[in-house]
């Protein structure tokens, strides 16, 4: 059987005023059409709903049971199928998964939880690791926002371009390539690391050298950007990474940072959504605030 929900709005007035021509008023229909829904109303339900008593009508023991809940129903309804109401970010509560590649999360992780804490503290996050491809994962809902260095290639996958980053080359003060002109030559010849969470040890840095009669040794892989910093800070290995996502935990483990001796595109930044939360006022909120927290990776 298919139930026609404009029967719950109908029971409600019903309900709610007592008698056909009060429900018909208050739905701005005729009585003759309030009557026919009570009629359905009596079927879809099978219980009388509303009996004549003198020259009242009174609901029956079925009736008032269900009146509380049919009242929140109809509410919620009402909610759900009007315009967004003004945020209340004071009494929002929700669970967002932000995936970014760990260079930024690191970066801007801690400013991002303070600013959605402060304004929302109902708001709760979940920093996840980047897997490579979050496509899937922004399309079943499992992902709110993602990173990424392409503009999406489908057209349900929302972005924003953030920014655009160089690459820069860190090592620890006392590398033998410190001090002295990073020529493609000397930086070819060190000892590399990759970043790679799949372990690859070539990568774009790999092509370019190649193309130009260069070839460099890498030596090991790290997963992620805060490991492979990490290393640098102990052995003589040289890392190349995204400057402005890297700049405040190398200032932080003591590196330096020389140029890379390579001309290479610069790398774009990209925040990615599904399109199913483009007009939803709280996730818009959320990005709104992660583009002004990742805008700062860029501010000199």
């Amino acid at each position: 059987m298919q139930l026609d929900l404009n029967l719950l709005t109908a029971l409600d007035a019903l309900l709610e005023e007592g008698s056909v021509a009060g429900a018909a008023a208050r739905l701005h229909v005729t009585a003759p059409a309030m009557s026919r829904s009570l009629g359905r109303i009596r079927k879809v339900t099978g219980d009388e709903i509303l009996v004549r008593s003198g020259r009242q009508m009174i609901p029956t023991a079925r009736a008032v049971a269900m009146r509380a809940e049919v009242q929140t129903l109809v509410r919620q309804a009402h909610q759900l199928l009007s315009p967004h109401a003004e945020l209340d970010l004071a009494t929002l509560e929700r669970v967002f998964t932000v995936r970014w590649h760990d260079a930024l999360t690191t970066a801007c992780g801690t400013e991002l939880i303070a600013a959605v804490h402060r304004q929302a503290p109902g708001v709760r996050l979940r920093l996840t690791a980047e897997p490579g491809d979050d496509t899937p994962e922004l399309r079943r809902g499992e992902v709110d926002l993602a990173s990424g260095t392409e503009p999406p290639s489908l057209p349900d996958i929302r972005h924003h371009l953030v920014g655009h980053d160089r690459l820069a080359v860190a090592v620890r003060p006392d590398h033998p390539l410190a001090g002295q002109p990073v020529t493609i030559e000397r930086y070819a010849a060190a000892d590399h690391l990759t970043v790679s969470r799949r372990g690859r040890l070539r990568d774009q840095i790999d092509d370019a050298l190649t193309a130009l009669g260069h070839e460099r040794r890498v030596i090991a892989s790290a997963p992620t950007s805060a490991t492979a910093l990490q290393l640098v800070t102990e052995t003589d290995v040289v890392v190349t990474l995204p400057d402005a996502a890297t700049r405040a935990a190398r200032d932080q483990l003591g590196l330096i940072t020389l140029p890379l001796p390579l001309e290479l595109p610069e790398v774009p930044l990209h925040l990615l959504w599904h399109r199913r939360h483009h007009n939803d006022p709280a996730h818009r909120w959320l990005r709104e605030t992660a583009i002004r927290t990742l805008h700062s990776l860029f501010t000199p």
